[in-house]
């Protein structure tokens, strides 16, 4: 090769290794904007998320606090029946007794719209350990075991869930 050859592929080279460096840089460019916009991206997705937990921890908390207010708003009117019964002097056993009949049955309305439901089996239900509470065992060979004979105490439960189990007597298996 004659020197100018040499100089022309050094030349060459020189330019080929010049623009391999600057494809080189400019990629690493790229590349370092694609990182950054990432690194944003990951910010702001870690941002959203601590500022959706937080919603939704405070709105457990309003919640909590305020689970009970439509239970408590529906005993008020139980509570100013009592207060109104109580009032009266000179009340007759039988107005008494009309007075008592009418609170319960507004009780009984308000456990009802909370979905507080009574558990209460008849005699000869089969026994259901979920609901239910045996206080006693007693035998009874004309029924079948395992069947409540009696309630003790009702039980109740809100929304399927027990609040009370009914405490019942049942017959002894075989």
């Amino acid at each position: 090769m004659s020197p100018e050859e040499i100089e022309a592929a050094a030349a060459a080279n020189a330019a080929e290794a010049g623009a391999e460096r600057d494809n080189a840089l400019a990629e690493i460019e790229a590349l370092k904007a694609k990182v950054a916009e990432l690194q944003d991206q990951s910010l702001r997705a870690q941002a959203d998320a601590q500022n959706a937990r937080r919603r939704a921890d405070d709105e457990i908390v309003k919640v909590r606090k305020f689970a009970v207010e439509s239970f408590a708003e529906s005993m008020l009117p139980v509570l100013d029946s009592l207060e109104a019964g109580l009032k009266i002097d000179n009340a007759s056993a039988e107005q008494l007794r009309e007075g008592t009949e009418a609170t319960l049955r507004q009780l009984l309305s308000a456990l009802e719209r909370n979905k507080v439901a009574e558990v209460n089996p008849a005699a000869g239900a089969k026994f259901d350990p979920a609901t239910q509470q045996a206080i006693s065992i007693v035998p009874a060979p004309q029924q079948a075991p395992n069947t409540v004979v009696s309630v003790l105490q009702k039980g109740y439960t809100i929304a399927d869930r027990v609040l009370r189990p009914a405490l019942v007597t049942v017959t002894a298996s075989n």
